[in-house]
């Protein structure tokens, strides 16, 4: 990881010497919005659920403006298992039917938004539950996918077109913390499902936030020894994706980096949610605990 001492992080900003520390970040980001995307082990362990919603709140007590944007997939499959649908995944997206986009809707919209909004008001905030369909904030077009020299037919799998800001500013500014299901609306009101990461990389260039938080299952982007990369630019994220460094899963979410640094955030950090408080470890330590891609 990144040598940093994990097994005091629970009570690490109660400490002076690191509120000392935190102090200079907390006046740098006062004001500044932050978007998280959460999803992966930390949103299905009951505890860490509970730190995550613990450090949400604490952002926004200290001036940050916090949105969260949640996946569900575990939660999706338990449900499709329990109604006997059968769920198909090519290169990782998942084939979405007419069936299968209600239970999508149903779980994100529902039961998992609803559950991560009660987790951050148990912990002293005031959270607001979203999906992409209200009040317009995310439209999004059927994502066209090629394989082999195929075209192939996802179904109601969306890539992310417009945001509109508006609801989340009214939001912030009366103290709310947004929690963002993704799930889109279509020109022509179809629904659709949106990846998470693509969803946050979207809303965070139209919010124009300082950061966006990918929580992932992973400490970071790791070379080819397995050693954590603390900083990258977009031009070596495309060399590491070029020489195979970067492969499989980790190259959308560089590409969600990158498409959100290149629109105007200041930096996109990859971290390891599995971490208790690496929210706030991230945000407010001078190494952080993740990769920090910026533009350079």
């Amino acid at each position: 990881m990144t040598g940093i001492d994990y097994t005091e992080t629970k009570h690490w900003l109660r400490t002076a010497r690191t509120l000392t520390e935190a102090l200079p970040y907390m006046r740098r980001y006062a004001g500044k919005t932050f978007v998280v995307k959460y999803g992966g082990h930390a949103m299905v362990n009951k505890e860490l659920a509970g730190v995550f919603a613990q450090d949400i709140v604490l952002l926004r007590q200290v001036g940050i403006n916090p949105i969260v944007v949640h996946g569900g997939g575990p939660q999706i499959n338990q449900m499709l298992d329990r109604l006997q649908i059968k769920s198909e995944f090519i290169d990782g997206l998942r084939v979405t039917d007419a069936p299968t986009m209600e239970v999508v809707e149903m779980v994100l919209a529902g039961t998992t938004n609803k559950h991560i909004v009660s987790a951050i008001d148990a912990a002293g905030g005031k959270a607001v539950g979203l999906s992409g369909r209200d009040a317009g904030l995310l439209i999004a077009s059927k994502q066209r996918m090629k394989k082999n020299g195929e075209d192939i037919d996802l179904g109601f799998v969306g890539d992310p077109q417009r945001v509109d800001p508006h609801v989340l500013t009214t939001l912030a500014q009366g103290g709310m913390i947004p929690v963002i299901a993704p799930v889109g609306a279509g020109e022509g009101g179809e629904v659709y499902n949106v990846n998470a990461d693509t969803a946050a990389g979207a809303i965070a260039a139209a919010v124009g936030a300082t950061r966006l938080l990918l929580l992932t299952d992973v400490a970071g982007v790791l070379d080819k020894s397995g050693k954590l990369l603390e900083n990258l630019t977009v031009s070596e994220v495309r060399a590491l994706m070029g020489d195979g460094t970067i492969s499989g899963g980790m190259i959308p979410k560089l590409e969600t980096c990158i498409d959100a640094v290149e629109a105007g955030v200041e930096g996109a950090v990859i971290l390891d949610g599995r971490v208790p408080h690496s929210v706030l470890l991230e945000t407010f330590t001078e190494r952080g605990v993740g990769t920090f891609v910026s533009r350079g």
